[in-house]
């Protein structure tokens, strides 16, 4: 059954509505935060994988949507990024940056030894360490097409996609538990004082913000002008070294734009309405790549692929609890950031920004953790991800 685009757009919202009801009437996922997305992408996963199995039902969804929602939700994150605001958060940034970085390592590592261990390629360690982990669908499909073209990895395609689908849910799923609990045993609160403006994605569930008409229309003509700009330079700028995507530039289009705006005074932007527009956007994207979940791959995985996953789900976990928090405060924004970690340490950056929109609509704005996730997830984790990878696939052990 094939379901057209508006129908898609259709779906997406209403598994979002049925998100937040079930977790109105559910005392545990309002208790760790799980994003609504999650919970109503994964509902409607499951049916569709039961009309699959059991009625031999296959249903296909029209995502052209999706692409551009995205693009959209990282538009926002720039139109959003005052350098003044950026100086601030300098030093963080470059402490979480490290942080991360050795997260990527440790992801390798795990799932290079597993693999070994296991009497299986290195290079399938790889596929289910950071490549997957903490570089999602996108850069297993290249990585995957590079190892079977180059190595004669079989099933390479397959086991990225289906590692890259587990990370996806498993780091929408372990976020909220973690940072609750962090929150909850060493008494933490939302910093006094803080602005309630939040950033795109920070918008709480029962939180409504003035808009009008002339706001939104300016507000969503500079979101196309940045999507519009991060697409071409996605497309001219691609090189056999290194190759950023589409959303990276839209950042950083939207970065430009922000500021080139204030500085010159010609126009300031809209907070209040980019940042409405962002959590729209954000959780359509979600809804969106949830329903889209091919649940039926994970299932068909072998038990060597599972067992390395179990590990690196441990791993992310006990890190983010024992390191992040610790190393970025111990404070109430340190919490929200392991949330985020945990989003994007397993699934994609969106992903990151649902969990902590999800802690901060039941504790309170984090500012800092909304400044400094995007930053990371959505761009440096990107270069340091690569260099990572390369550096583990020189490494004579691996025998390339």
């Amino acid at each position: 059954m094939e379901i057209d685009v508006v129908s898609t757009l259709v779906a997406a919202i209403v598994v979002l509505l049925i998100g937040r009801v079930v977790i109105s009437k559910v005392g545990f996922l309002q208790r760790y935060n799980i994003p609504e997305p999650v919970v109503g992408g994964l509902l409607a996963a499951l049916v569709i994988t039961g009309l699959r199995v059991g009625a031999g039902m296959e249903i296909s969804f029209d995502m052209s949507l999706q692409t551009p929602l995205m693009l959209a939700f990282f538009a926002t994150i720039g139109l959003s990024a005052d350098v003044k605001t950026l100086m601030q958060g300098g030093r963080a940034v470059l402490v979480f940056f490290a942080v991360v970085v050795v997260m990527l390592v440790i992801q390798n590592a795990v799932g290079v030894a597993a693999a070994v261990s296991l009497d299986m390629h290195p290079l399938t360690g790889l596929l289910a360490g950071s490549i997957t982990m903490s570089g999602g669908h996108g850069t297993g499909a290249a990585y995957a097409t590079r190892f079977g073209e180059d190595y004669n990895l079989q099933g390479a395609m397959e086991v990225a996609m289906a590692c890259a689908t587990f990370g996806l849910v498993l780091g929408g799923l372990i976020g909220g538990p973690i940072a609750q609990r962090l929150i909850s045993s060493n008494n933490l609160k939302a910093g006094t004082g803080v602005e309630l403006e939040g950033a795109p994605g920070e918008l709480g569930g029962d939180e409504v913000r003035s808009l009008s008409p002339e706001s939104f229309l300016e507000t969503l003509f500079l979101i196309v002008i940045c999507v519009m700009i991060g697409s071409y330079l996605g497309q001219i700028l691609k090189n056999d070294y290194l190759t950023l995507p589409a959303f990276v530039w839209t950042l950083f289009t939207g970065v430009l734009i922000r500021n080139g705006l204030g500085l010159s005074g010609l126009r300031q932007v809209d907070g209040a309405t980019i940042d409405l527009l962002g959590t729209v956007s954000l959780s359509l994207f979600l809804a969106m790549a949830l329903i889209a979940l091919r649940l039926w791959e994970l299932v068909s995985l072998a038990l060597p692929i599972l067992a390395i996953l179990a590990a690196q789900t441990v791993a992310i976990a006990a890190y983010v609890y024992f390191v992040t928090f610790r190393v970025m405060g111990s404070n109430y924004d340190a919490a929200v950031m392991s949330a985020g970690h945990c989003g994007f340490g397993m699934g994609a950056t969106p992903t990151a920004i649902a969990n902590m929109q999800a802690v901060a609509g039941r504790y309170g704005h984090s500012p800092q953790a909304f400044l400094i996730i995007p930053i990371v997830g959505a761009f440096l984790i990107d270069l340091a991800n690569a260099l990572v990878i390369q550096g583990f696939m020189s490494l004579p052990q691996l025998g390339l």
